[in-house]
């Protein structure tokens, strides 16, 4: 299986930015950590990482044909990107929504996902474990 992660706005900030919320690993830190579960089940993985809206649309209609499924966090663009949520739409490969915080348990405007609805389901809360809850789910899901 090949994997495509996609991390969205200030999310390479990780480590940095209100640890208290985000924990104290860098984004490559999370990525190696991730890495290694999905190595372990022999999946291959690729990231992405962007501040920018367009780039990870791009990322998701590339990814077509090149990766079996996305796990995308979108970050600040959970709340209101439409495009981010047509992109989702527009592709014929599971996505599943992370978030490293419990977004349910956050600030009201926090509590609203326009891209959930998009992707197969969504797992938050957990800190980079949330992406290891996403590459079970999405073995389980693809049979692998």
């Amino acid at each position: 299986m090949n994997l495509l992660i996609i991390n969205g706005p200030n999310l390479n900030m990780l480590g940095k930015r209100e640890p208290a919320i985000y924990g104290s690993d860098s984004l490559l830190e999370v990525n190696n950590k991730i890495e290694a579960v999905a190595t372990e089940k022999g999946i291959t993985v690729s990231f992405v990482q962007s501040n920018s809206e367009g780039v990870m649309i791009d990322s998701i209609h590339n990814a077509m044909g090149n990766y079996n499924a996305i796990i995308l966090n979108p970050g600040a663009y959970t709340h209101y990107s439409l495009a981010l949520s047509d992109a989702i739409a527009s592709v014929d490969i599971p996505v599943i929504e992370v978030h490293l915080s419990n977004i349910h348990a956050r600030e009201d405007y926090r509590k609203t996902s326009v891209t959930a609805s998009k992707c197969i389901g969504q797992i938050s809360g957990f800190g980079y474990y949330s992406y290891v809850l996403a590459i079970e789910a999405l073995c389980k899901k693809l049979g692998k």
